[in-house]
């Protein structure tokens, strides 16, 4: 299960889509509180991957010390100015992108961590 979070519906949508495309089960989500809400409540269970654009998106330090203890694979989308941000440095990454991209280049990097993720 791979959990997308980016805060515009399009992008989030079509990212989605190519996964989906790719044999991957994907959730998405608009902000990061209700993604961890879910996983606190059992809905979904524990991602096998987290996609997280951080463009229109403030992650709270909760929600950054809550996905540094998931212990699961993140892939960070971003621009220049998310990226230089400290805690984005700090950061466990599995994989980071930096605009532009393309929806291909960023499913290619969630099939990079591993066939074992596609349910």
């Amino acid at each position: 299960m791979v959990w997308v979070i980016d805060a515009e519906h399009w992008p989030r949508a079509c990212l989605r889509a190519e996964l989906m495309e790719r044999g991957f089960d994907v959730i998405g989500f608009e902000r990061m509180s209700p993604a961890l809400s879910a996983l606190r409540h059992g809905l979904y269970g524990k991602p096998s991957a987290m996609v997280i654009d951080l463009h229109h998106l403030t992650l709270q330090v909760d929600e950054r010390d809550a996905l540094t203890l998931l212990g699961t694979p993140k892939i960070l989308l971003g621009g220049g100015v998310e990226l230089n941000e400290t805690w984005v440095k700090e950061e466990d990454w599995a994989e980071v992108l930096r605009r532009p991209f393309t929806i291909g280049q960023v499913a290619d990097a969630v099939e990079g961590l591993g066939k074992g993720m596609v349910d």
